[in-house]
């Protein structure tokens, strides 16, 4: 079940948030249960308002310049949990459920690769063919 806020908790949060000049906020989304690191996104406040209000997370596409409720083409969906401000109001620990993979390359995790032996590589397989899919 997702958790949802009501008005007066999404204005106080809304209004902790420092966001940035273009408006928008770093979220970063981690599984609740395990602790993985799936993704970093960014929020503006309607995307904020909106997970909050829903208990689906909505992000801001930057390269479409609008709202992404995240799974709507692929089903991959991210669950509320629990969304937490940092202590300079500047980042979001976005506590989610997620089904499927949250990565838009089909795996897991947005974080994949890493330096092994002096080069970057593919640390993790993809899951699932992402094509035209979020």
């Amino acid at each position: 079940m997702p958790t949802t806020y009501q008005r007066p908790e999404i204005d106080a949060a809304v209004a902790a948030i420092k966001f940035d000049a273009q408006g928008l906020v770093p979220a970063i989304a981690q599984q609740h249960d395990t602790g993985e690191v799936l993704m970093m996104a960014w929020m503006d406040r309607d995307a904020v308002a909106e997970t909050m209000r829903t208990g689906r997370v909505c992000y801001w596409s930057r390269s479409r310049q609008a709202p992404w409720r995240k799974g709507d083409t692929s089903g991959h969906v991210q669950t509320l949990v629990d969304l937490r401000v940092d202590c300079d109001g500047d980042t979001l620990l976005v506590l989610v459920d997620q089904t499927g993979v949250a990565c838009h390359t089909g795996r897991h995790n947005c974080f994949f690769r890493a330096v092994r032996g002096g080069a970057l590589s593919e640390i993790a397989p993809v899951m699932i063919d992402m094509q035209g899919k979020d």
